[in-house]
């Protein structure tokens, strides 16, 4: 970018604690809002322009934004469609879902692991989102009238990162499965992936899904 040209404007919607935002602030100038009041605090002691507001209703006229973007967010709102219309009206260009998942197209070996898929997916529905997500993007962005480029990103980790990311992904699967899953094996499942990647068999796929659109 040009010294002194401005920087492009940009919505981040569903924002969480800001960490998408801190990364971009380089090379936009976003503003970022969220229904919950912490994810908010969080992403103000980041220094990070954000408020309270509902990604269904958003707060700004028509035309605000350059760019209007979100990610992990389409997974949990009762209604995606209506999302991306409302990031379609307040957008002057670009709509972009930079990631959702699509936990139906997960990929567990060795067979032990195999039933993780279904756990999380039960888990998601069990929680109100749509665990299947990703491979509807194109469809929504259709909905509202925005052609889009629809993509996965790459989602296999070689097994050193799979190693140093085993115990948040754990604390993860554990807080997304229901409460009567956990009670009714788990933990087996917990110790074979441990067996795996000590023995380095261990292999995981999630797809992640992103979307391109504009206006």
């Amino acid at each position: 970018m040009p010294d002194g040209a401005a920087r492009p404007t940009a919505l981040d919607v569903g924002c969480g604690p800001g960490h998408v935002m801190d990364i971009l602030r380089t090379s936009l100038d976003a503003k970022g809002i969220d229904c919950d009041p912490d994810m908010v605090a969080a992403s103000k002691a980041r220094t990070l322009d954000t408020r309270i507001a509902y990604a269904e209703e958003l707060p700004y006229r028509d035309d605000s934004f350059d760019l209007v973007y979100c990610s992990f967010l389409l997974l949990w709102v009762k209604d995606p469609s209506k999302v991306v219309r409302e990031m379609r009206r307040v957008a002057r260009k670009w709509v972009i879902c930079l990631a959702e998942p699509d936990f139906g197209g997960r990929l567990d070996y060795p067979e032990e692991l195999s039933g993780l898929r279904s756990l999380i997916s039960d888990g998601i529905i069990e929680q109100g989102g749509d665990p299947n997500i990703g491979r509807k993007l194109r469809s929504h962005f259709s909905a509202c009238g925005i052609a889009s480029e629809v993509g996965v990103h790459q989602g296999i980790w070689g097994i050193d990162r799979l190693a140093a990311e085993s115990e948040d992904e754990w604390k993860w699967l554990e807080m997304s499965v229901k409460a009567s899953a956990r009670e009714k094996g788990l933990e087996g499942i917990k110790q074979a992936w441990r067996k795996a990647l000590i023995a380095g068999s261990l292999f995981q796929y999630n797809p992640i899904f992103y979307a391109i659109g504009r206006k």
